[in-house]
């Protein structure tokens, strides 16, 4: 099912943690409104790029959240975040920094050092546009205002 021009539900379900572990990861109607929007602000991110978008997580059921250990409240779960690559665009710190000054909407625009993680409000919410840097460790994942 195509969400946009150039991206389908598929891409935004795909799981391999969930293929792995029988997980189900199937977005209920109010989550596929959210995945559409969440489609376009990355029709609008592929037009500032000029290149494609590789998607690696994008939706992720209750389950699946838990499963690979992503925060209780992950705007995945609601269909409000992506994490993707755009190889022939450049490195997740450089999309970052043409993230950081676009007129993009997000929420939150987090590097994780090997894919960017992009956020949307959830409707109604202010759009903070934090600007964050993961650094994963022994223990859990840990946040720093900026790109480090």
């Amino acid at each position: 099912m195509n969400l946009s021009p150039h991206f389908t539900l598929e891409e935004f379900v795909a799981s391999q943690t969930a293929s792995r572990n029988n997980i189900p990861n199937v977005p209920g109607p109010d989550i596929v409104v959210n995945l559409t929007a969440t489609a376009q602000a990355l029709e609008k991110l592929r037009a500032l790029l000029g290149k494609p978008i590789i998607i690696s997580s994008g939706y992720r059921s209750p389950e699946l959240n838990r499963a690979v250990k992503g925060a209780i409240d992950s705007a995945h779960i609601y269909g409000l975040a992506v994490d993707f690559i755009a190889p022939q665009y450049g490195t997740p710190i450089d999309i970052c920094r043409l993230l950081q000054t676009s007129a993009l909407v997000f929420d939150q625009l987090i590097f994780e050092h090997t894919w960017v993680h992009l956020g949307l409000p959830k409707n109604g919410a202010p759009n903070r546009r934090q600007l964050l840097t993961a650094h994963f460790g022994g223990g859990p994942t840990t946040y720093t205002v900026g790109f480090a």
